[in-house]
């Protein structure tokens, strides 16, 4: 399959690296964009990001490109930017945009002290554009080496969805088509908050009993949530829900998972922590918007609440998994 024009790809971290190998491998010429020009010029001399995921060459339908207003040549944008990045990105492109450009964006959080959905911010931004969302149970080195991964891509207008699926679609890459475009979008963001508290845990030995607990308990805080917000039961049951939440749990390639664990091990601070991990971890703002959403949707959320009051430093971790533990007894 191919298009018209070249798929632009916006952030060329290792996320946004991996999906614009999926979609070169596939046939398409690529536009791949870094906000950073340094990087961009290396790049452009190596022909793979060292930076962020070294190991895997260009092929040559990707070129590297730093000039936002190539936007205006394109019909198809794809966003991998952090969520914090994600308003601001979406400014830039705006004067650019063509009227059915289709956009998709495999960003997963909440829009950092509003805690909007990211439609919701793409709404306000943009207007009315054709808007959908990858997520699911992916890292991105596992992408780029084609091992197989299956994700789910969600849209309120089907079309845009399904062109996106079948942009993607190969013998390793495997999208399922979804319509809960708020269900796909909180679980990708609730998950990353519980791998800081699996991290926690792991990091303070507990092992696989409080790891299986805390991946249950921490799928029920995301249903009730979900649910309170308009996403479909299913969908927390599916890749987007049950099936991220899984893997960030319980794999050392979760940014968020890492963190959480050097929480519970050391004494250093988050910015050390942070230093060292070297790439956005998005649990800590979503651990503050989700707490904030729980509150204001009246939905009982005390993982959530409990990593929020470490990673404000209000209670350590060991008192956070003691105060869970001394938690009134109730029926599951």
């Amino acid at each position: 399959m191919s298009v018209d024009s070249p798929i632009l790809v916006l952030g060329a971290g290792s996320w946004g690296t991996a999906l614009a190998l999926v979609l070169a491998r596939n046939g398409h010429s690529i536009w791949l964009w870094s906000h950073e020009q340094p990087h961009v010029d290396q790049m452009r001399a190596e022909r793979q990001n060292n930076q962020f995921l070294p190991d895997y060459p260009f092929p040559d339908n990707i070129e590297l490109v730093d000039d936002l207003a190539c936007a205006t040549k394109t019909q198809q944008i794809l966003i991998v930017v952090p969520s914090h990045a994600f308003h601001a990105t979406l400014s830039r492109i705006q004067p650019y945009l063509q009227p059915n450009t289709q956009i998709c964006w495999a960003t997963k959080g909440f829009e950092y002290k509003t805690g909007l959905l990211l439609h919701e911010v793409a709404h306000n931004v943009l207007g009315q554009q054709a808007f959908s969302v990858l997520s699911g149970p992916s890292f991105a080195k596992e992408v780029a080496k084609q091992l197989p991964t299956a994700v789910t891509i969600a849209s309120d207008i089907q079309e845009n969805a399904q062109f996106w699926v079948n942009a993607f679609h190969d013998p390793y890459f495997r999208p399922y088509l979804s319509s809960d475009l708020i269900g796909v979008q909180i679980g990708g963001a609730v998950k990353n908050v519980m791998a800081i508290a699996a991290g926690i845990a792991d990091g303070l030995g507990f092992g696989a009993n409080t790891r299986a607990a805390l991946i249950t308990r921490g799928s029920a805080e995301m249903l009730r949530l979900g649910i309170a917000m308009g996403g479909q039961a299913e969908t927390f049951m599916g890749l987007a829900g049950m099936g991220d939440l899984v893997l960030t749990c319980t794999d050392n390639q979760s940014r968020n998972r890492r963190f959480g664990f050097a929480l519970a091990q050391s004494q250093k601070t988050h910015d050390e922590i942070l230093a060292e991990i070297g790439q956005v971890v998005e649990g800590i703002h979503a651990a503050r918007e989700v707490s904030h959403l729980a509150q204001k949707y009246q939905v009982d959320m005390p993982i959530v609440d409990h990593v929020q009051q470490v990673l404000t430093q209000q209670i350590t971790p060991k008192q956070a998994v003691q105060s869970l533990l001394s938690r009134e007894v109730t029926t599951e």
